[in-house]
């Protein structure tokens, strides 16, 4: 059946925005900058206000702006317009441009609210002007002087003139100034405290200043106030609410004669940590950064010694809100459900709203909203847009964007192809996947060549596409098609399945013996399916065997990839692993070499005993190079000796597990080095280092003097010669001539 064109005009539109979409080519507003609270000095009305909003978003976000809830139609406002997404307000006008202003931000994907800021105008009416009476007071008594503020917008600070500008009053345990009221308190008055009182009431933000009428202060002649006990006039409410962060300050002052002395505490009788401050002889308690642990009663006790007052309250936390769990931009399929919660703590506990294009969402059909639970049951194109969670408690109000992309789209396989072609081994499992792009997923049948597939014994069809054949034939062989199809299209993908025989290894590397020196082939020869490509490799001891050691090469054809090793040294003694890969399997040859060389040197030759014709040796054990030491030979050498010669030893022969020996027939006096050479099947190996030099002990000599004889000499000298020789068993007899001279006087010969 033919589609009208209208629809598949419209199938055509949602498969692009569909792929726009997946590819993050379009998407809805995100804010950059959201508006800020503004407070304007009503002097600067002249001046122009700017309330910032700027939104990223493709297509480019587009802006309108609301005040206390009420679209702003810019086209009839000539002193309200955009630059931008900011809204900027000229002659500005406090009764018709104060208040609460939104931003909304959209584009064809949707849209969002910003935060609320407030624009409100600092301002500071003067005093009425009136004269204020008199206030008379006895000497001792407390009084109030009352500041009446003007009508103000913006915070305000308080002071006080006494009589003439610049004399302000300076706050002590008697006098107080509160800034809460602008009162003025005197806890006992004095005649010092006679004169005009002004009130001066300051604005922080304008900085604008202004001054009552003078109130006098006068004293009764009717007597002095006699002593009496505190009342505290100036203390906070039962309940301060006192937000995270901010900082608080309690205020108590009191009447009394004598003047009452202010001391603070908490109801629960914890101290106050370092961070409270006392201000102005105890009447202000500061506490900055105010936390949760900060809650509960505090105390101001005021006495003297007539008594004592007590003013109690309590300090209440509060916060507002902030997110500890929001959502993710989100692209579900149609006909999908969606599922988005969001959290936030604060105190009072916040409610939630949910926001679709700025708009409160509410229960019905597939929409279920419920204290920040948002469900959408079988999602439609037109659930698709901007969304947002608010949160709102009495003292704030937060907000979490987020963008549900709505999918839809027939199947497409054109990053998940069939493989054109896939081999495998019989036997084995093939698994083919069959998972094209479809929103909503698409109804899955497969086919091998014309004839639908259907599960058995070796066949599986799992519900996600995907076709598993276990102990695969030859006659599971041939072309196999995947057709997907959902309500918007059908669409298909094709392979073909080569089953193949098993490879085999017909002749792979055996366990060897081999002397250094040598060469040697390890063979690696296998049969196999010709349709199949074949790689040889080979791993020595765990490391892939490169062409950049000279000492191996691969040898072989297609079906042989032998291993050739020339000139094999002791360091190629190892495990070798002939690896064969191919299209469908992997397979591997294991064969140790044993490389057998003469031993290496032994080591730590040490002389540990001597007399006039022995020496005691001791050694360390060397490698023995693939072949067991059979014996050791110690040789020695002197400086009657050329080279290095063998030597007599107990035991005779010495053993490949004898590390000691006794060196015998030296000779007395004559200093000795030792080495020691060890032997296996394969040969000699080097000599060990050579010990340290050591000398024998002396000895008497074993033979007397031979040849005797004399003659010559000078007057007065006679020459004796004779011949002394050595019989060592380590070099030749060595003999040598000696000659001394006699010299002859009437009484005495001396032999030099």
């Amino acid at each position: 059946m033919t589609l009208p064109w209208k629809q598949l005009l419209l199938l055509s539109i949602i498969d692009c925005l569909a792929e726009c979409l997946d590819s993050g080519s379009f998407h809805g507003p995100r804010w950059r900058m959201e508006p800020s609270d503004l407070f304007i000095p009503v002097d600067s009305m002249e001046e122009e206000a700017t309330l910032t909003c700027d939104a990223k978003g493709i297509p480019p976000s587009q802006y309108r702006w609301s005040l206390n809830g009420t679209l702003i139609n810019l086209e009839l406002d000539h002193r309200r317009r955009l630059s931008g997404g900011n809204l900027i307000i000229r002659s500005l006008d406090r009764y018709q441009d104060g208040g609460r202003y939104q931003c909304t931000a959209y584009n064809t994907m949707g849209a969002v609210l910003s935060r609320r800021a407030s624009l409100q105008f600092a301002y500071l009416d003067h005093f009425k002007l009136h004269t204020r009476s008199a206030v008379s007071v006895r000497e001792g008594q407390g009084v109030v002087l009352l500041c009446g503020t003007p009508t103000s917008s913006g915070d305000l600070s308080y002071s006080w003139v006494f009589n003439e500008y610049p004399y302000f009053v300076q706050q002590d345990n008697r006098r107080f100034v509160s800034q809460e009221t602008g009162n003025l308190y005197i806890a006992k008055v004095e005649p010092s405290d006679v004169g005009n009182y002004t009130c001066v009431v300051m604005n922080s933000i304008t900085k604008g200043k202004v001054h009552s009428s003078p109130t006098s202060l006068v004293l009764r002649k009717d007597g002095v106030m006699g002593e009496y006990e505190p009342k505290i006039e100036v203390h906070f409410p039962d309940t301060v609410p006192a937000a995270k962060g901010s900082v608080v300050t309690l205020e108590c002052f009191a009447l009394g004669n004598p003047v009452p002395e202010i001391t603070w505490k908490r109801a629960n009788g914890v101290p106050f940590p370092s961070k409270v401050k006392m201000k102005y002889s105890n009447a202000v308690l500061e506490i900055p950064s105010f936390q949760q642990d900060d809650t509960g009663g505090y105390e101001c006790v005021a006495e003297n010694k007539m008594g004592k007052n007590i003013a109690t309250g309590r300090l209440a936390f509060h916060a507002k809100p902030q997110w500890i769990q929001t959502m993710r931009d989100t692209a579900l399929a149609i006909e999908e459900r969606l599922h988005w919660e969001c959290r936030a703590n604060g105190k009072p506990k916040p409610s939630y709203n949910w926001l679709k294009n700025g708009q409160v969402l509410i229960t019905e059909e597939r929409v279920y909203v419920d204290n920040g639970v948002l469900l959408i049951s079988s999602l439609n194109l037109s659930d698709a847009g901007m969304y947002q969670c608010v949160a709102e408690n009495k003292y704030g109000v937060i907000y979490f964007s987020t963008e549900l992309m709505v999918l839809a789209s027939s199947p497409d396989f054109t990053g998940n192809l069939l493989r054109a072609l896939l081999k495998a081994k019989a036997g084995t499992i093939v698994t083919l996947e069959c998972k094209p792009q479809a929103y909503p997923t698409a109804s899955i049948l497969w086919k091998k060549g014309n004839q639908p597939i259907h599960t058995n014994d070796r066949i599986t069809l799992s519900p996600d596409g995907t076709l598993r054949i276990t102990n695969v034939t030859k006659y599971d062989a041939g072309s196999y098609t995947c057709f997907a199809r959902n309500r918007f299209g059908t669409s298909s993908t094709t392979g073909r399945l080569l089953v193949t025989d098993p490879t085999r290894i017909t002749q792979g590397p055996v366990d060897m013996e081999i002397i250094v020196g040598e060469s040697i082939v390890l063979p690696c020869q296998i049969a196999c399916d010709p349709v199949l490509d074949v790689f040889f490799s080979w791993a020595f001891n765990g490391q892939l065997i490169t062409k950049t050691d000279r000492h191996f090469e691969l040898v072989g054809g297609r079906t042989a990839g032998d291993l050739m090793i020339r000139n094999i040294q002791l360091n190629h003694a190892g495990k070798y692993i002939c690896v064969v890969d191919t299209d469908v399997e992997s397979l591997s040859a294991v064969a140790i070499l044993i490389v057998k060389g003469p031993p290496g040197p032994p080591d730590t030759v040490a002389v540990e005993e001597v007399t006039d014709s022995t020496a005691q040796l001791s050694w360390s054990r060397g490698r023995d190079n693939g072949s067991p030491i059979t014996s050791y030979l110690i040789q020695t050498r002197t400086p009657f000796t050329v080279g290095w010669q063998r030597v007599d030893t107990v035991p005779e022969v010495i053993d490949g597990n004898t590390l000691t020996a006794t060196v015998v027939d030296l000779n007395a006096w004559v200093e000795y080095e030792f080495r020691v050479v060890a032997k296996n099947s394969v040969g000699v190996g080097e000599p060990s280092p050579t010990s340290l030099q050591t000398r024998t002990e002396d000895a008497v000599p074993d033979a007397a003097p031979t040849d005797v004889g004399g003659g010559g000499g000078s007057r007065s000298e006679l020459v004796v010669t004779w011949e002394l020789c050595f019989t060592p068993s380590l070099f030749p007899r060595n003999c040598r001539t000696v000659r001394a001279s006699v010299t002859l006087s009437r009484s005495v010969a001396s032999v030099r």
